[in-house]
């Protein structure tokens, strides 16, 4: 006898391929998550190939410059604190290359991770070749001006020059697959993740530190260096002017119109006049960082010393005795008075200027070019006000009865 189907056998059928395809489900899930996890791991263990293009970027630093220098100068003092800028540098380096090259987004993640597993390596070489460099060169911060930052940023330069491609590469290619080496990147901007580093990171870095240690070192080194500058104006720019001038005189006396005595006199004298500068007075070296001038501001120079030696030719005295110590006294103060009356007529004050000019030229030049090859000396001359000039005005001082001035 044939039982009719049960409700309850079909229920079950049906609940059963509701199972079996549940269970297809999870299984098609399961596989394509263990995939997904597989690449991922694939991916994080190995480098990716992927297509790259050069794209505008701009470079952005977080190194602290005013910071940084002290650390460069001191080396072994700043041990610590060098490792990080070392690592600050390179981060900010290979983040620039990696916005460059436009890189996805989780490889930019990525890329942190896989330089500081490197880092110890890389920031112990670069701080062994800094030290034994700087080592090298301290010879030179015993110089009379002090560059001692300068010096510090200039073997910088050239030993992360030295290790820059050398941790962009080996960065970089724990993420992308390379050709024998080499990166394939596209772009009409075409050049290397090296050279990106270098011009685009690297060289700004430089640039900011060593304009940021020429203002450090001049204002370190500007008491020094006005101290020489000083002896050397006061040995090198005075200027010395010699001349040679005679005088001569007579005196009558008369008595009912009737010339009873006569005496004459003519005297010689050599002068010897010195034009230079008081820097007491005022004598300053400042820095316009924004246009690019070293300025020296002195006062405007005047008569240092001026001795007179006189000589007397030739000297008839009459019965009467008409000269006394007062005729020698005013002769001599009118050849005083004409031998700085033709000085003053002359170019001597201009010729002390162009001395002083070409000296500070010569000494701060080299030093100046030194800081900033833009940078230029300019000599600026005042007149210190409320100060009387030492020099007399023309065509004063009396002058002796008959008496005449002529060059001897």
């Amino acid at each position: 006898m044939n039982r009719p189907n049960s409700p309850m056998g079909a229920g079950g059928k049906a609940g059963g391929l509701r199972i079996f395809i549940l269970i297809s489900a999870l299984a098609i899930l399961g596989y394509l998550v263990f995939r997904q996890f597989k690449g991922a791991s694939n991916f994080v263990s190995e480098p990716q190939k992927v297509q790259l293009t050069y794209v505008p970027a701009d470079f952005v630093s977080n190194v602290d410059i005013e910071s940084a220098l002290p650390i460069l100068a001191n080396p072994y003092r700043y041990e610590r604190e060098f490792y990080q800028l070392v690592h600050d540098f390179n981060l900010n380096m290979l983040s620039h290359v990696a916005n460059r090259m436009n890189l996805s987004d989780s490889l930019k993640l990525l890329l942190p991770q896989f330089y500081e597993e490197q880092h110890p390596y890389f920031a112990k070489m670069i701080f062994k070749d800094y030290v034994a460099m700087t080592d090298s060169t301290s010879a030179l911060y015993a110089t009379w001006y002090q560059s001692e930052y300068s010096n510090a940023v200039d073997v910088f330069n050239e030993v992360a020059s030295k290790y820059t491609c050398f941790v962009v590469n080996n960065t970089l290619s724990k993420l992308i697959q390379t050709e024998e080496g080499a990166i394939d990147v596209n772009g009409t901007a075409a050049t290397t993740p090296c050279g990106v580093a270098l011009l685009e990171g690297l060289a700004p870095t430089i640039k900011r530190l060593k304009e940021k240690a020429a203002r450090q070192d001049f204002e370190r080194s500007k008491g020094i260096l006005q101290e020489r500058v000083e002896k050397a104006i006061a040995e090198l720019a005075t200027m010395e002017v010699r001349d040679r001038k005679g005088i001569g005189a007579s005196k009558t006396t008369k008595f009912m119109g009737v010339d009873v005595s006569s005496t004459e006199m003519e005297m010689t004298a050599i002068s010897i006049m010195k034009v230079g500068f008081k820097l007491d007075k005022q004598f300053e070296i400042s820095l316009n960082d924004k246009a690019g001038l070293v300025i020296v501001t002195m006062p405007e120079p005047e008569i240092l010393s001026h001795e007179v030696f006189p000589r007397i030719d030739k000297l008839d005295i009459g019965w009467l005795r008409e000269i006394d110590q007062s005729d020698f006294n005013k002769n001599m103060d009118l050849l005083r008075r004409e031998f700085r009356t033709d000085a003053l007529r002359s170019d001597v004050m201009s010729k002390a200027k162009q001395r002083a000019a070409d000296l500070m030229d010569a000494m701060l030049t080299p030093v100046v070019k030194s800081l900033n090859p833009r940078y230029a000396v300019k000599v600026r001359f005042i007149h210190i006000g409320g100060e009387e000039r030492e020099e007399l005005p023309l065509g004063t001082g009396e002058r002796p009865v008959s008496a005449s001035v002529f060059e001897n």
